[in-house]
């Protein structure tokens, strides 16, 4: 057991150990002091479920020193499985083991550590990497050089160079290789393609020709480095749902309105919220009436009103009102809260790429064995058996596929598309079907006035528009800011208000230019006394409206909706008649809002889901799965981000919820649906690529192979050609990079 000593300067005097065991930590207090000698840090708890605490830490903005000491103590700590920091929003999210450890004492132990962060000096590091330190600090690529300038230098060039010089750096360079040789016959149970390289670069080795061996480790090391880099690790972590809602919740208790933390809210307890604040809990309202906005769990795109008797669920946003809430279901096991449990059944896909190249190099490996024992049975020349092993398909296969991917990816990040995984781009490359989100995905997912219809010959729509935007002024419904919106780019004039007087639901009565103006729905002006017969011969439209009245008479119209995204119809256009990808939509929306929007698109009714809850959503993307499809889903909420998890291909934008961004395989940074046909024609380009390099390397080392076997040849003639076309196949693999700067030279030349 490794130990590692760590001192808090004085004042205070204190040490503390950590010891360490298995790869973790455990912080001791060696001098027995109290917590209360550590200077206090404030923070707060902001979610708890039981093994996971989320506290909010304001230090962690300003100190980014004390960020990083923290992560430090965090991470090695015994207890603790998987910490997430993050300064900008002042956020630190531990998971830890649970069934060692009750949720009071950890919360204790927690707070200790958070203290101690603030004045704790490392005085002496643990001399044990973790498996993937020690990984990433092999120097493999150093070894196989250093072995490779020596074997030119004692071969080609002459100069007296001992063998034994030579022969241990490719000796210590093999070991990794051995490993996974060895790894393969005693877990995996077969020879596998480090068995391989392990037998030529063994051979040539004993044979003197050390060059050989040098080059073969150099690429294999090439290879292994590359790919991976392009594999994203496949431990999904804890996803927060609800660490955006508050952290302090009203309740009213015994007739007493009291401020708590949203971890301390039980069932049966009446929960007020304000206008601004997100509802806190699944349950019904008491009293009280509020305009919802749902759009960040059901994807709703309007404001919804709901009165006493209603369901409400977390994470809604309340735009006006105030409503007591009579707490049915809180935490995980909200509506949102089942969202997380969807996320973590979903299925976890191994992120290394899986491409036939690889599957079809290692079914080789035993035949070219084989191959080379008669050669050398035959001929009892070992050069020649050697020169067989050597002519294997695995090195080039294992060089220039992860590169043409590492390329594909970075090329990708270069067009603002971030893949993040190896696997993601094969998946994206095979995808048959995409099924899309409606609301912040094909639309912009905000209200946006469509026209504005004057039904008074006596009054010009600008007119309308003027009157309606002056009563709407400075009110927080987004109907009321898209009409202000609206006015300001038609460069109308917004009057002052004298009086006005705003009902919750309906609309707003306000005295504007000596005119008693009324704008909202058509409910509201009958109670109000207007004449709204002249609507009776207006066409049912897709659309939603409000109506504005001044003077007892009824003025005009105003059309809004969630207007869809510019690029919709061009890339919902190509990607169902050029690339042949069949379309959905989902959508939280209603079912004639869903179906005109699908129309308007070119989306088969079929293919159109409305009303449909996150679960829902993952249902439909697994169902669309076991039909034989590759799905791929494209979505920007909290709603979504169930099927983001479920679909073999996740696509985001980079203004979505954090939940859907850390979900998604694929993230449009330029917030465009242009990205989406980018990025396919990127994997497809790099799929092809993979299937030329595969030939490339295949057909000189099947001649070769010809060679050798029927009438000999050097093994490092054999090297050159395995390696050439290894090298050849990498370069070929690189042609998307090599492709943009040269784009990029040409613009600049211009």
């Amino acid at each position: 057991m490794a130990k590692v000593a760590l001192q808090l300067p004085s004042p205070p005097k204190s040490q503390f150990s950590v010891l360490e065991g298995n790869g973790k930590v455990s912080l001791i207090d060696t001098n027995g002091h109290s917590q209360g000698e550590l200077p206090n840090v404030t923070y707060s708890v902001v979610h708890t479920i039981p093994g996971r605490v989320r506290f909010r830490l304001p230090r962690l903005r300003c100190d980014a020193d004390y960020a990083k000491r923290l992560e430090v103590l965090l991470t090695a700590d015994a207890l603790v499985k998987n910490v997430r920091v993050k300064p900008a929003a002042m956020s630190v999210a531990v998971t830890y083991k649970s069934e060692k450890v009750s949720d009071a004492k950890m919360r204790s132990h927690l707070h200790d550590l958070i203290q101690a962060a603030s004045v704790v000096v490392v005085l002496k590091n643990s001399t044990s990497l973790s498996e993937t330190e020690k990984e990433a600090s092999w120097p493999g690529l150093q070894l196989s050089a250093v072995a490779t300038t020596l074997a030119v230098l004692g071969g080609p060039l002459g100069l007296p160079i001992p063998p034994l010089i030579v022969v241990l750096p490719i000796a210590i360079a093999t070991l990794p290789v051995l490993q996974r040789a060895w790894e393969g016959i005693r877990v995996e149970q077969k020879l596998n393609i480090d068995f391989l390289d392990l037998m030529a670069i063994a051979i040539t080795t004993f044979q003197g020709q050390f060059l050989t061996p040098s080059l073969m480790l150099g690429l294999i090391e090439v290879g292994e480095n590359i790919r991976d880099r392009t594999a994203r690790s496949s431990a999904q972590q804890t996803l927060d749902l609800l660490s955006s809602l508050g952290q302090f919740v009203w309740v009213e208790r015994n007739g007493d309105k009291q401020q708590i933390p949203i971890q301390d809210v039980q069932r049966g307890d009446t929960v007020i919220v304000y206008p601004g604040e997100q509802v806190p809990v699944d349950g019904s309202i008491l009293r009280g009436k509020a305009l919802l906005d749902e759009q960040k769990l059901t994807g709703e795109s309007m404001p919804v009103l709901k009165k006493k008797g209603q369901p409400v669920f977390a994470s809604t946003l309340v735009r006006e009102g105030r409503i007591y809430i009579l707490a049915e279901w809180i935490g995980n096991d909200t509506r949102a809260g089942q969202s997380i449990k969807l996320m973590q059944e979903a299925p976890v896909h191994d992120t290394r790429m899986e491409n036939y190249a690889t599957k079809f190099a290692q079914k080789a490996v035993v035949p070219t064995l084989l191959l080379g024992g008669a050669v050398f049975a035959a001929t009892r020349n070992p050069s020649r058996a050697a020169s067989v092993l050597t002519l294997d398909f695995a090195t080039g296969i294992r060089v220039s596929v992860p590169t043409t991917v590492l390329a594909a990816l970075t090329y990708a990040a270069r067009r603002g598309i971030l893949i993040r995984s190896g696997r993601a781009l094969e998946q994206l490359a095979e995808v048959d079907t995409i099924v899309f989100d409606k609301t912040g995905t094909l639309t912009k997912g905000e209200v946006d006035v469509v026209s504005v219809e004057s039904l008074n010959p006596a009054t010009s729509r600008l007119r309308v528009l003027e009157l309606a935007a002056a009563a709407e002024q400075r009110l927080t419904h987004p109907v009321a800011e898209a009409i202000v919106r609206y006015a300001q780019a038609e460069q109308v004039e917004i009057l002052p208000r004298s009086k006005w007087d705003y009902q919750l639901g309906l609309g707003v009565q306000a005295l504007i230019d000596g005119e008693t103006v009324y704008v909202g729905s058509d409910r509201f002006l009958r109670s109000s006394g207007i004449d709204t017969e002249a609507l009776n011969g207006q066409q049912k439209s897709p659309n939603s409206a409000i109506y504005v009245a001044s003077n007892g008479q009824l003025q005009g119209i105003i059309k809004y909706s969630d207007l869809l995204r510019p690029e919709s119809r061009e890339v919902i256009t190509a990607l169902s008649t050029v690339e042949g990808v069949e379309i959905h939509m989902l959508t939280g929306d209603n079912k004639r809002t869903a179906t005109a929007v699908a129309a308007e698109l070119g989306i088969l009714p079929t293919h159109t889901h409305a009303e449909a809850f996150p679960e829902q959503k993952a249902t439909v993307v697994r169902q669309l799965h076991e039909q034989g499809k590759t799905v791929a889903f494209v979505g920007d909420g909290i709603n979504d981000s169930p099927a983001l998890a479920y679909a073999d291909v996740s696509v985001s934008f980079a203004n979505s919820s954090e939940i859907a961004r850390e979900t998604a395989d694929l993230v449009l940074m330029q917030n465009d649906l242009h990205g989406l046909l980018e990025a396919i024609a990127i994997a497809r380009q790099a799929k092809q690529l993979i299937r030329q390099n595969t030939g490339l390397v295949a057909v000189p080392n099947l001649a070769a192979m010809v060679i050798a076997v029927f009438f000999g040849l050097n093994p490092l003639a054999a090297t050159v050609v395995n390696n050439g076309s290894t090298v050849v196949a990498g370069v070929n693999g690189l042609r998307p990079i090599l492709k943009n700067r040269q784009h990029k030279a040409l613009l600049s030349a211009r």
